[in-house]
């Protein structure tokens, strides 16, 4: 059972930690505004990054699971997706000059968070192809406790965010952000390589 907590909890912390609008918010209003305001946009983005985690993974895993061959399907086309974007990840450079309102109401906040969020349809696509592929690839026994591991990643991840940044505010800069961004590719693509071995091992 600790076992699919483990790798939830690793998948969504490479799933999560890669430089993104997201990321970008929580780090700048952690740069930019006191302790309260970093843990308030972290929370808010921490709500929004689950609640698309659990449509990704219930939604496309139900359905995966009562049809056999879009499960193999979405498990070959997901390992090829998801190599990609890990390929994509360690060969990107993370844009710190991007300007970032942070001072604004909290409404408005967790409006920014639902827009970088569920109106990006990147992150639906991606979530939808790593999270719904591993889904069909998991006991449903154990699937609960794996997207538990997920949401936790998702917490530990964008509180520990603010609570560092705002600790060590000026040393975060481009250099730290790209080995953010190996690796969580490096990881991400492991993923896809377990993705097409979970594909071949249906035929076997």
């Amino acid at each position: 059972m600790y076992r699919y907590f483990i790798e939830g909890l690793l998948l969504g912390l490479a799933y999560v930690a890669p430089i993104g609008m997201q990321n970008l918010y929580v780090i700048n209003t952690a740069i930019k505004s006191n302790r309260l305001r970093a843990y308030q946009v972290a929370f808010i983005t921490v709500f929004f990054d689950i609640s698309l985690a659990l449509a990704c993974f219930f939604g496309i895993g139900v359905v995966l699971e009562n049809i056999p061959a879009l499960r193999n399907a979405v498990l070959l086309i997901g390992s090829v997706m998801v190599i990609y974007i890990g390929v994509g990840l360690i060969r990107s450079t993370p844009d710190t000059n991007r300007e970032i309102n942070t001072g604004e109401p909290l409404v408005k906040v967790a409006a920014i968070c639902f827009s970088v969020t569920w109106l990006n349809p990147q992150a639906i696509i991606d979530g939808t192809l790593l999270l719904g592929g591993f889904k069909a690839g998991l006991p449903a026994a154990y699937s609960n406790i794996f997207i538990l591991g997920v949401a936790a990643a998702s917490f530990i991840w964008f509180t520990g965010l603010a609570t560092i940044v705002s600790t060590f505010k000026g040393m975060i800069g481009t250099k730290v952000l790209r080995t953010i961004n190996i690796i969580c590719g490096s990881v991400i693509i492991y993923y896809g390589l377990k993705l097409a071995y979970t594909f071949i091992k249906s035929f076997v």
